[in-house]
């Protein structure tokens, strides 16, 4: 079963996006390759619902946080190495022998670049290989190569360089040619008989570049890992929580369990109540992908997907109001929540398209609705603390609040949560200390 995450979760919490400098992906964007880059998008479009899957990815990239790596490699040689097993494919060393001396001849009669292209095409796939056996030679001589996640590479690269024909191209100086008999023989081993042992190695060297920059990523930014249990433990404690785009983000703690499965969350505006609320939406994500997280701690069941309500568009095109596009929203997850799937759902500001007196009663009514899923967690803000009050017979919603401040006529916002609920309100406040009634 697949991780559920629409696109407008997607784009709520700018989790993708490699040509957005701001977004989850490009923070963990550092590799180096092509194949890596990827594979990096792969494992961001698809996370994981198997604990097993999820804790294991996790300790690999726990593993190249606390040991750092240089990624050995550079792209234009991997990709040319790629480019030359893609298009070529050999069947015999007479064959290739007989198409090396047809390219060759050409060569010297029509001045046909086949033959050179062929040259560089071998070179490369050299040059990566003599690369590999530095590697695997080092890893080898840490006793990496055993029990730790250089394993899976260091058993590929071994497939192919410990092949008893190996050594003498290897061993060849860089610069010197191939000549017609070598290039032949090379081409059968590369582009035949070592195909699918080489492609699974560069598969592996992909995998070896994602594990290297995320780790580095993490071990940059004190990321943490997290741990998966079962559908069944239904529970998820997150301890230091902040948005990982963050650096000096204050950090909060929550949790969720079948006795207290909604988090109503009141603030004053800017109090940081939406900072709050994707940074938990990035939290769960990140960790079904097995990834680093911007938390101190984080434990939690494994759900079947994450719906968020932060920036929903009306839809011109359809005639959707703001509201109308809400309830739509609402209805959304509704339909989902029904069919018995365990969601994380984050709705920031619950019908705030229509006026006061509809919004007290639609959020009183869809939250007091939603706290009985509690196989489903609910992060559930807004400006109507009235409905807090409401809400406190039910024994699964929790209050928590963020804290304005007020010094003097200017408010100051901790971005710490707080048990309760707060009625704190400093609109007219913040109007009026930018002078706009003044102006007016």
């Amino acid at each position: 079963m697949s991780f559920i995450a629409d696109k407008q979760t997607l784009d709520d919490l700018q989790l993708l996006g490699k040509y957005d400098s701001s977004s989850i992906f490009s923070l963990f964007n550092r590799v180096r390759t092509k194949g890596g880059l990827q594979l990096l998008d792969q494992m961001f479009l698809r996370p994981m619902t198997d604990v097993e899957a999820i804790n294991a990815r996790s300790a690999v990239f726990r593993y190249f946080r606390d040991h750092a790596a240089e990624f050995p490699f550079q792209n234009e040689t991997i990709t040319a190495m790629v480019a030359y097993l893609e298009e070529n494919r050999e069947q015999s060393p007479v064959f290739s022998l007989i198409r090396m001396a047809k390219n060759k001849t050409l060569a010297g009669l029509t001045r046909d670049e086949t033959y050179g292209r062929e040259q560089e095409g071998l070179h490369a796939c050299l040059l990566i290989l003599r690369e590999c056996r530095q590697l695997l030679r080092r890893v080898e001589q840490d006793g990496l190569h055993k029990g730790t996640p250089w394993a899976a590479w260091a058993e590929k690269a071994g497939q192919v360089l410990r092949h008893p024909q190996a050594a003498a191209f290897l061993d060849m100086p860089a610069e010197d040619e191939l000549q017609l008999s070598q290039a032949a023989r090379l081409r059968y081993l590369l582009a035949g008989a070592w195909k699918e042992q080489l492609l699974a190695l560069i598969q592996a060297t992909y995998e070896l570049d994602v594990y290297i920059a995320v780790g580095a990523v993490a071990r940059e930014k004190d990321f943490s890992f997290a741990v998966a249990y079962p559908r069944s433990a239904n529970f998820l404690k997150a301890t230091d929580v902040r948005h990982p785009r963050l650096d000096k983000g204050v950090p909060n703690s929550f949790g969720f369990s079948k006795d207290g499965n909604v988090l109503f969350l009141t603030g004053a505006n800017m109090a940081g109540k939406s900072t709050l609320m994707k940074a938990s939406g990035i939290l769960l994500y990140l960790a079904h992908m097995g990834f680093p997280v911007a938390a101190r701690e984080l434990e939690f069941s494994v759900m079947d997907g994450i719906y968020s309500s932060v920036n929903v568009p009306d839809d011109l095109n359809k005639g959707y109001s703001h509201f109308y596009a809400e309830v739509l929203r609402v209805k959304k997850v509704a339909e989902e929540v029904s069919e018995g799937k365990r969601l994380f759902i984050i709705f920031d500001e619950l019908f705030k398209g229509t006026n006061v007196k509809d919004a007290y009663d639609a959020t009183l009514s869809v939250t007091a609705a939603f706290a009985g899923f509690t196989e489903c967690f609910f992060i559930i803000s807004t400006h109507i603390f009235e409905v807090g009050e409401a809400l406190r017979e039910i024994p699964s919603v929790r209050f928590v609040f963020l804290p304005t401040v007020m010094e003097g006529h200017v408010p100051r916002y901790t971005y710490r949560l707080q048990e309760g609920i707060t009625t704190d309100r400093q609109g007219m406040i913040i109007i009026e200390n930018e002078g706009i009634l003044d102006m007016l």
